[in-house]
């Protein structure tokens, strides 16, 4: 170890020497490195500013800001905490959809435009109407299915069904396979179970593997049905800063710290514009909502109750919420909050340091 080491130093001393008599400083180190990338310090009057609005929105927990991968902001508020797993709702539809790429880079999938039926074998139904048989992982992707949504009023009578994934294949089509989005979690427990079946494995130890080991944060265990099968798109727990590492490793097109975790090509077929939300008419990918912010493409995931990570590559700006979970967060109510404060003041901030 020691003649390895004094190798390592001469040769250092060597690259010193060269420069030097080239007349050029040494090799830049890669502290020197970090903190080129590192952004310019924030306006204190806009990170004030940012937090006073946070402060006055009654349902925010957490409020972590992330600018070219640095913590500009991270503040827990009324109880929150930072380095707590919070029930992320929805915001569990994007992770799944992130499996869902890792699993066609992995041959698990064929593709977008592979059956589900086959995959699910004997969960479907007998009975079930021949148009099943046309359903696709990008219909699941996108809650295209066509099928009745188990979400809403009929969230609880699906939960309590006997079997999760034939109660929403044996829901009635209101629409053809690749129609309309119809806002369902049932479709994205249908992708759950496909993945499971395909790859022999639970949900979450894939979960796991391709997404907590890499990005080193925690997945916790969370639902499963009466089969067994971890619940796709609900109640999931992350972290925020768990929250902020996800949505980074989006914004470097699947990049994490310790290297890729998902295709370039998954991350842009994700912001790909699919459908439309018939809530609240913004466009949707692959788990991720499409809106203009301020003139700047903005990709948000969403969770009940104003769970969110919000991603504005434009101004390399990542930004995760946790909110209390037992209050509606609609369109156009705390949503429109959070989408205020990110086009009036977050991005504005980010913009003047990236």
């Amino acid at each position: 170890m020691t003649h390895r080491r004094e190798r390592h130093m001469s040769r250092r001393n060597f690259v010193s020497g060269l420069a030097a008599v080239a007349g050029v400083s040494a090799l830049p180190s890669v502290a020197a490195s970090a903190a080129a990338r590192r952004p310019p310090p924030a306006d204190p009057g806009r990170l004030r500013a940012v937090r006073d609005r946070a402060r006055q929105l009654d349902q925010l927990h957490t409020l972590l800001i992330s600018v070219r991968g640095e913590l500009l902001l991270a503040e827990a508020f009324r109880g929150g905490h930072l380095d707590r797993p919070a029930n992320v709702k929805s915001v569990a539809k994007t992770i799944m959809a992130a499996l869902a790429g890792a699993a066609i880079d992995r041959g698990v999938f064929e593709g977008v435009d592979q059956k589900v039926a086959p995959l699910l074998g004997d969960l479907v139904p007998r009975d079930a109407d021949p148009r099943v048989g046309e359903i696709t992982v990008e219909d699941l992707l996108t809650m295209r299915a066509g099928l009745q949504r188990t979400s809403g009023p009929r969230y609880g009578e699906w939960v309590k069904s006997r079997n999760w994934v034939r109660y929403a294949l044996s829901r009635e089509f209101v629409d053809e396979p690749g129609g309309r989005m119809l806002y369902s979690t049932g479709s994205y427990h249908l992708l759950s179970a496909a993945l499971t079946r395909g790859s022999g494995r639970s949900t979450l130890a894939l979960a796991r593997e391709w997404l907590g080991d890499p990005l080193e944060i925690e997945i916790p265990p969370w639902t499963r049905d009466p089969q067994g099968i971890y619940m796709g798109g609900n109640n999931m727990a992350l972290t925020p800063r768990a929250m902020v590492k996800f949505g980074e490793m989006y914004r470097r097109g699947g990049v994490g710290d310790n290297g890729r975790v998902l295709p370039a090509s998954w991350i842009d077929a994700s912001w790909t514009p699919r459908t439309l939300s018939p809530f609240s008419g913004d466009r949707y990918g692959y788990g991720w909502f499409l809106r203009s912010m301020t003139g700047h493409a903005a990709r948000y995931a969403r969770g009940y109750g104003g769970q969110m990570i919000y991603v504005v590559p434009e101004v390399a700006l990542t930004v995760a919420v946790t909110s209390d979970p037992t209050r509606p967060a609609r369109s156009g109510g705390y949503i429109s909050d959070l989408h205020r404060l990110m086009e009036e003041l977050i991005i504005p901030l980010a913009a003047g340091t990236a």
